[in-house]
């Protein structure tokens, strides 16, 4: 794929995620919150959700799911997400909140403080209110808004696809503050997940602070 065909594919997309919005949530739906999260399966670390409402005239492309995004672009695109979003807010629930209520729980409490925040600096800047929430498959009953859960959403919203890299860049970046503060693990690589070095840390250290215990019983003692 040349330069111009990239071009090309990446306004298609664009143009294919706003249309999914406007069918799934109506045309006369103006301030939809696109929520999502990273972190539900490290076993270090906040479980970090995010919530983004854009313009309808939002015309950037490139913002996609986080996961098939370079960490390059993903630093690059959050920015710019910030800066043109109506409004924004991230949401989180650090490991001693996971292992009190469980994962999924912890991760419907940050996605609801997400959208609180979102609600209310949208309400600040324009006194209006959030009309739909677009949650990337999940559905938080204490959400006071028309919501619509999205299996994959963050490959069909483009603010489910906002949302995915606000909490990616800010969850990876606190992951390499941990890791000058715990070294050993390689949260600077791994950003919590299981892998060989993580767990070759964990042999040699046991856990630290921000582990989930829940999540690592046979190392607690």
């Amino acid at each position: 794929m040349n330069k111009q065909e990239r071009e090309q594919y990446l306004r298609q997309r664009l143009e294919e995620m706003k249309a999914f919005e406007t069918e799934t949530c109506g045309s006369d739906a103006v301030y939809i919150a696109g929520v999502d999260e990273v972190g539900r399966g490290p076993l270090a670390g906040p479980v970090t959700a995010a919530a983004v409402i854009l313009p309808r005239d939002f015309n950037i492309p490139g913002i996609d799911d986080s996961k098939k995004l370079t960490e390059k672009k993903r630093e690059a695109l959050y920015p710019i997400i910030k800066e043109h979003a109506l409004a924004f807010g991230i949401g989180m629930a650090d490991h001693q909140r996971i292992d009190e209520i469980n994962i999924l729980q912890a991760t419907k409490e940050a996605m609801t403080a997400a959208v609180q925040e979102a609600s209310d600096m949208l309400t600040a800047k324009t006194g209006e209110r959030i009309q739909h929430v677009l949650f990337d498959a999940m559905v938080i009953e204490a959400v006071p808004f028309p919501q619509t859960s999205v299996i994959k959403g963050d490959a069909k919203s483009l603010s489910i696809a906002a949302a995915s890299i606000l909490a990616k860049v800010t969850r990876d970046r606190l992951m390499v503050q941990m890791a000058e503060r715990y070294p050993g693990y390689g949260f600077e690589q791994n950003k919590g997940y299981g892998t060989k070095l993580h767990y070759q840390g964990l042999q040699t250290q046991g856990l630290c602070h921000i582990h989930r215990r829940s999540f690592l019983k046979k190392f607690v003692k």
